[in-house]
């Protein structure tokens, strides 16, 4: 299985009720295509070998028949397929007929799994033809459509044989509704991926509530989820249905069909290793699962549903995702969701702020105001944070420290921002300290070394915290969560705060904050204040320590340690899933980053290098508030020793490099 992921069909073939024949020959077409597409799980609707409406004719024994024989052509018609297929049928055994979902694999009868709650209420009448599963049958192997021991019941586990961590579990439509599933039985049971075989008819309203519940389900189960629905062509005698179908995984719907669209098919790649991983770091499923109230017997069947590495057809290598992979995670696409996304943060960044602020019984505060993005959004939060706690903004002091890096637009850019916020501004130029600092170390002004570029950033850290004291106020930290991952900040210099409010925001986000008080300003009609803010979102990233050239930065941050979208992809999926170099790297090559494989490598390398050799600078870094899904702070979200070695991921990166020279020598591909 190819860096975990495993590819999901849902379909509602054409139908005409009644006709099992007919709709036996639809349901192997399509069911033809979506194995030919790569898919290994293709689930199609509930009865949807004989129609969910055919009310009393399930009654009939030549319906019951004839579905039997409809199954027995598709098993045989997709035995030369690789794909775990799920149809939906009648099935008459003992005294009762009995909703079902037989699962299908290379030309075997794996399993048929019974509807365990059947609705009798409003338009549905199920009692009057099925037999609800009682969990006290099981186990139960029946003999049908020419196979003997197939297991019949609910409690059913498909495994795959070779990737243990592959485990599919069935229930039906209305199982799916009731307040104890079977799903949350299977997930306790070790099942990730649930398929729910469906006929839900549509009325208004229903559609949303349906995707709401697929999508909380699956994020509860912390579980993939299949949901096929019956289509158009069921009786509209008394019911009228959509053909809604939806894969969902952990709470996000990674595809979803319109209603009474033509598309038969819907796909997604589904994250085996996402899911696996994100149960493993939830700690209460574990609890969960070793303290369930109840215990399953389950029937397990195990297949070859992936094979190796190399067989997933369609997923892997070079090949296109059927996924989409945010090229920004941190950011939301949509700009209506990304003004929701901007609001919240700013808000939690600045509820944690006025909090401390009202702990310690202070008003006053001190940024180091540099004219660039980190340092505005810190001052704009504070201003929020102030506004919170009904405290003048006067006692904000913005603090600009020109030095031998700083630029006209920066520092001209800052004092317009202080002013049109509301703050106080002090100009405290060090260029004098400083170089009695190097005169007292005995450093050379004209060596632009390492010592050149942090004594400046010490410097200004010094008149910072200087300067709360002398006001009995706090130093706001600037620095964000991009930096910390990349330990991009001097030691004890602009890594040194009393509270850092930018802590746990990507520099990606950061961007899209300070437009938000753009935009909000420019709303507002203060043209100024929306200038200043524009300005600076067009301001090259730098922290400015090196001198200008003819009076511009020289200093360009992306220029020195990469592309900060690159970073805060790369950041993500290590922190979020803990995936490897290789997995985040064939992401990358999935999501729509404006970068060559070269590229993306190259600032790869960096960043899993600085990540492990700075983690001594975020071991004590400030306190700051969490408000995203990533925090690398010591007392949250990471711990890892400052003395760790990276040679296991830097050498996963040695062999995507070599790969990635053999495609472009005409080796093997990638």
């Amino acid at each position: 299985m190819n860096f975990g992921f495993i590819r999901a069909a849902c379909l509602s073939p054409r139908l005409v009720v009644a006709d099992c024949s007919t709709n036996a020959e639809n349901i192997i077409k399509v069911a033809k295509e979506a194995c030919a597409a790569g898919a290994k799980i293709v689930v199609f609707p509930e009865l949807s070998i004989t129609g969910y409406t055919c009310g009393d004719l399930f009654f009939q024994k030549s319906l019951q028949k004839g579905a039997e024989a409809a199954l027995s052509s598709i098993i045989k018609e997709t035995a030369g397929h690789d794909s775990l297929i799920f149809v939906g049928l009648p099935l008459a055994v003992g005294e009762g007929i009995y909703n079902c979902a037989a699962a299908l694999y290379k030309g075997k009868l794996l399993a048929l799994i019974a509807k365990t709650f059947l609705p009798n209420y409003g338009e549905f009448y199920e009692r009057r033809q099925f037999t609800p599963f009682q969990p006290d049958m099981e186990p139960r192997f029946i003999s049908f459509a020419g196979f003997d021991d197939v297991p019949f019941g609910t409690d059913i586990l498909i495994c795959d044989e070779n990737n243990p961590e592959v485990k599919i579990a069935c229930e039906i439509c209305e199982d799916l509704w009731t307040p104890l599933p079977p799903s949350t039985r299977h997930a306790l049971n070790g099942a990730n991926v649930i398929v729910n075989l469906s006929a839900g008819n549509e009325i208004i309203g229903k559609a949303d509530y349906r995707r709401n519940l697929v999508q909380n389900h699956s994020a509860k189960l912390i579980a993939a989820y299949i949901y096929s629905n019956a289509g158009k062509d069921e009786s509209t005698q008394d019911m009228v249905f959509a053909g809604h179908k939806m894969i969902c995984e952990n709470g996000t719907i990674l595809a979803q069909s319109e209603l009474f669209g033509d598309d038969e098919i819907i796909y997604a790649d589904i994250d085996i290793e996402r899911l696996c991983q994100e149960r493993r770091r939830t700690t209460s499923f574990g609890f969960s699962v070793n303290h369930a109230p109840f215990a399953a017997d389950y029937v397990t069947v195990q297949i070859d549903l992936c094979g190796d590495e190399e067989s997933l057809a369609g997923v892997g290598g070079t090949s296109t995702l059927k996924r989409f992979i945010d090229p920004h995670p941190f950011v939301p696409s949509d700009k209506a969701n990304r003004t929701i996304r901007c609001e919240q943060v700013i808000t939690l960044q600045a509820q944690g702020l006025a909090k401390r602020l009202r702990h310690i019984k202070c008003q006053s505060a001190v940024i180091g105001l540099s004219g660039g993005l980190d340092s505005t959004l810190a001052l704009l939060v504070t201003c929020r944070a102030f506004d919170l706690c009904k405290f003048d903004r006067k006692k904000i002091t913005a603090i600009t420290m020109p030095c031998f890096g700083t630029t006209d637009r920066t520092y001209h850019n800052a004092c317009k921002l202080a002013n049109e916020c509301g703050a106080t501004l002090k100009e405290i130029p060090i260029a004098d300290a400083v170089r009695q600092h190097f005169k007292d170390i005995g450093q050379d002004e004209n060596l632009h070394d390492v010592t050149y570029e942090n004594g400046q950033a010490r410097t200004r850290t010094l008149v910072l915290m200087n300067y709360a004291n002398k006001t009995n106020g706090i130093v706001i930290g600037t620095g964000d969560l991009s930096e910390l991952a990349l330990g991009w900040c001097t030691y004890n210099g602009d890594h040194m705060s009393m509270y850092g409010v930018n802590s746990s925001v990507p520099k990606t986000l950061v961007r899209y904050l300070v437009e938000w008080f753009c935009e909000q300003a420019a709303d507002a009609g203060n043209k100024a204040y929306s200038a200043v803010l524009r300005d600076i979102l067009d301001t090259p990233v730098s922290p400015e320590l090196l001198p200008p050239t003819d009076g511009k930065i020289s200093q360009v941050t992306e220029d020195l340690v990469g592309p900060y979208e690159l970073h805060d992809f790369y950041l993500y999926y290590l922190l979020r899933f803990g995936f490897s170099p290789k997995k985040i790297f064939f992401l990358a090559k999935n999501a729509d980053l404006p970068y060559d494989d070269a590229t993306k490598l190259k600032w790869l390398r960096t960043f899993y290098r600085r990540f492990f050799s700075q983690q001594f600078k975020r071991s004590c870094m400030p306190d700051g508030a969490k408000v995203g899904t990533i925090n690398l702070s010591p007392r949250g979200d990471w711990r890892m020793p400052s003395d760790a070695s990276a040679a296991i991921w830097l050498k996963e990166i040695d062999e995507l490099e070599a790969e990635v020279s053999g495609i472009k020598t005409g080796g093997k591909s990638c």
